[in-house]
């Protein structure tokens, strides 16, 4: 069962997602929240899978939210998927660096919507290629860590290359076909990508292989 908390100051925008999910039989709304100091309390208390934040509340806003969640060791299960009705905005970057997993916009198709919170569930950054290029080209205009390509040294060449292939949206199978290797040595090449980088999830391993240079967004 798939445990979401929801934190969106506007009621209609809860409930109308709360239909949505409430539906499904492999998904449970635990609780709701109207603004993020309300939601992390939540979070704490029901350690819900995927915490849906709108990006722009009052009190406390869905990146400063997002960033408290986490940098709490309790809520390190706690994929963050951000909010917005503006899509591609100055401050989808920002939520990626301080910790969500990805964006949805709200008037996101039904169907689409509850195959996110699947995706994002299973610990997969909701960036499709065309969103990250956007991103990267119109967002990232120096490096957010500056000593990225050091850090990167830490890397073996296949975790690179499985960084490099999570950076231009591939899933962990299209990975294991493009490597030859097995999706389960695929995912353990990501995963102490992910340990090895200090990132929370593929999300912020995206931006960190755009920022360091990596990948650059031409390439993908």
């Amino acid at each position: 069962m798939i445990r979401v908390l929801l934190v969106d100051d506007q009621p209609l925008i809860r409930s109308g997602f709360r239909a949505l999910l409430d539906v499904e039989d492999d998904i449970e709304v635990v609780a709701e929240a109207a603004d993020g100091s309300e939601g992390l309390a939540l979070a704490r208390e029901h350690l819900p899978d995927i915490a849906l934040i709108d990006i722009r509340m009052p009190v406390v806003d869905g990146i400063e939210a997002t960033r408290r969640i986490a940098a709490d060791p309790t809520l390190a299960r706690v994929h963050v998927v951000i909010l917005t009705n503006y899509g591609l905005d100055e401050y989808v970057l920002d939520a990626l660096r301080a910790g969500a997993a990805g964006f949805l916009v709200k008037d996101i198709q039904p169907e689409d919507f509850l195959h996110a919170i699947r995706v994002a569930a299973r610990g997969d950054a909701l960036l499709a290629p065309s969103i990250t290029r956007k991103l990267i080209n119109r967002y990232v205009t120096q490096p957010l860590h500056p000593n990225a390509h050091t850090v990167l040294k830490l890397l073996t060449n296949r975790e690179r290359e499985a960084v490099t292939l999570v950076a231009q949206g591939l899933s962990n199978d299209q990975i294991a076909g493009r490597m030859m290797i097995s999706p389960m040595t695929a995912k353990t090449h990501i995963n102490r990508a992910m340990t090895k980088l200090h990132v929370r999830d593929r999300a912020q391993l995206v931006v960190l292989a755009y920022e360091s240079g990596l990948v650059a967004p031409h390439n993908s």
